[in-house]
């Protein structure tokens, strides 16, 4: 190890196999130099900056869980124009080994359409595992700078900040009787596929020789290589933030001009999530005639154009669609509803499933529509939601009681509604089936579909505007957060509440924080076969993959945790 690489923290952590990587040690090394990144960003010392970057970019740590997070995301088993996918724990160790930038040169894309809620299709580029483990790894020093110099009212590829945090800053900044009347809506014409390569390698602040590489690497489609003049590809694991780092600035832009003396007469706020934003105007001439001609002159310094068809004005009595959210005033006071459009593109993913699969048995069309049904209602539970989740509770029963009759023609209404359906204490028409298995008071446990009206509605707390997830002194600010969500989503599980107070909220294999969204698996610590209980003293509550880490190489119940922090 140098000695420079000793004053920044990034020893080497060398490692003979994949599963004896000490995960923990890694995260707080690349946490140490993310934290002095913040730091050095908001000092203004930009080579400074650029050193620990370079530091962070050529640690053994970065490499490890740069790799660690392309081989365990939804895309670890899509391969690139290589063919080439790391499965097995020999081609991950080759894998963290190769990551350097001497004489580094990325393949070409892989390029796919997906189908668009229009019908039109979006074009989708796949780099190779290689590829996406380099813009992991460049993201790890990339972040830090972006968190701390993005806008405040920005909700969009952003860690710790969700599409709940956009509604609730958008009620919060036109709920009140005071507020602006008038809301243009924007939206960015093929953002991704049009920012300007020449604005990019100029200002955002990462290694250029690597990033124009990136983005001129060019993709493969139908066996024919194309060049990339512009924009940066949907598809990349960077593509994201370099288009979040393009837009930051408008909010300051905006502020600049429309707000002097900390007043604002003219009522103009901006909502951005990612390239979909709205921005509010006490009239509607001052969103036509100032707002918008100044939004296009920003855009166009980075090759951008607003969209024609998407883009107007609206008045908040009429009401507006944003995130899937219709935002709206009834006589004064303003309601966020799902939108129309999102409620019908739900039903119709419902009856979709139900349709192509018409021999599908009972309990494993459970499984597959519950994640479906769950995750919309869920999206949902922070607005004014509870009237329309009986509604579409109703046109799903409909669909499921016109699917199983449809199965048995031969057979009348009683015989489909005892063989599908269930009577729950006073719920009747529960599309369920036993398991097999019996409660404790002797009735047969039943798997449900889930009920939309059943998510219960709760106000989302909005996160504070200045909160910066890599900054050391918000660190407790963000466990909190984490905190209650973690316990909202276990809610009524004591046994699992328990688990993950014992273990300090975080998981014993890698000593990171057990959250919502990185979900959990409970791990035995003697197995059930060798006789071992249900019990919360025979039980750890692992991240998914370190839950395969330990089955692989066993678990040790007395592993240390260290003291978390910088």
């Amino acid at each position: 190890m140098t000695a420079r690489q000793q004053e920044a923290g990034a020893s080497s952590n060398n490692a003979a196999h994949w599963h004896g990587i000490d995960w923990a040690k890694c995260h707080r090394e690349v946490r140490r130099l993310q934290a002095r990144i913040v730091k050095a960003t908001q000092e203004g010392r930009h080579g400074k900056v650029k050193a620990l970057q370079w530091l962070l970019t050529h640690s053994y740590s970065g490499k490890a869980l740069a790799v660690k997070r392309v081989t365990e995301n939804r895309g670890k088993r899509t391969p690139g124009v290589d063919g080439t996918v790391w499965s097995t724990s020999d081609n991950k160790m080759q894998a963290v080994m190769s990551l350097k930038r001497r004489g580094y040169q990325p393949r070409p894309l892989r390029r796919i359409y997906i189908p668009k809620a229009n019908g039109k299709k979006r074009p989708l580029g796949i780099p190779t595992m290689k590829d996406r483990a380099m813009q992991a790894l460049y993201l790890l020093a990339l972040e830090p700078v972006a968190e701390t110099t993005a806008d405040p009212n920005s909700y969009g590829f952003r860690t710790a900040r969700s599409t709940a945090d956009a509604i609730e800053h958008c009620f919060a900044t036109l709920h009140r009787a005071d507020r602006a009347k008038w809301v243009l809506e924007a939206d960015i014409r093929s953002c991704f596929d049009e920012i300007s390569h020449d604005w990019l390698i100029a200002h955002i602040p990462m290694d250029k020789a690597i990033l124009r590489k990136w983005l001129k690497a060019g993709f493969v489609h139908e066996g024919t290589l194309h060049d990339t003049e512009a924009g940066t590809p949907q598809g990349g694991i960077i593509s994201p933030t370099l288009a979040n780092m393009a837009l930051d600035g408008l909010q300051r832009v905006l502020y600049a001009k429309f707000s002097k003396y900390g007043l604002n007469p003219n009522k103009v706020n901006i909502v951005r999530y990612a390239d979909d934003f709205i921005i509010t105007g006490a009239t509607q001439d001052v969103l036509a005639n100032e707002v918008r001609p100044l939004v296009e002159s920003f855009l166009a310094e980075r090759g951008l154009t607003l969209s024609q068809d998407k883009t107007r004005t609206a008045h908040i009595d009429d009401g507006f669609d944003f995130l899937g959210m219709n935002i709206r005033k009834y006589g004064g006071k303003l309601l966020i509803k799902p939108s129309a459009a999102s409620v019908k593109t739900f039903l119709r993913k419902v009856r979709e499933i139900l349709k192509s699969n018409p021999t599908l048995g009972h309990d494993d069309l459970i499984w597959l529509l519950n994640p479906t049904v769950y995750g919309w209602a869920n999206y949902y539970r922070h607005v004014v939601s509870k009237q329309i989740f009986r509604k579409v509770n109703h046109e799903i029963w409909q669909a499921l009681w016109r699917w199983a009759c449809r199965r048995h023609p031969g057979k009348g209404t009683g015989w489909v509604r005892r063989k599908y359906f269930r009577t729950v204490g006073f719920r009747h028409w529960v599309f369920a089936t036993e398991t097999g298995r019996q409660r404790t008071n002797g009735k047969p446990e039943l798997h449900m579909l889930y009920e939309v009206p059943y998510m219960p509605i709760r106000r989302h707390r909005q996160i504070k505007a200045t909160a910066n997830p890599f900054d050391p002194k918000w660190e407790s600010y963000f466990e909190a957060r984490l905190g209650a969500a973690m316990l909202d989503s276990i809610k009524g599980r004591s046994k699992l509440i328990h688990l993950w107070l014992k273990q300090d909220r975080c998981c014993p294999m890698c000593h990171q924080p057990i959250t919502q969204t990185s979900g959990w698996s409970l791990y035995h610590l003697v197995r059930k076969v060798d006789g071992g209980s249900d019990g919360t003293s025979n039980l750890a509550m692992l991240h998914p993959d370190c839950h395969s880490i330990a089955r692989f190489q066993g678990f040790l119940v007395a592993k240390p945790a260290p003291t978390r922090g910088f």
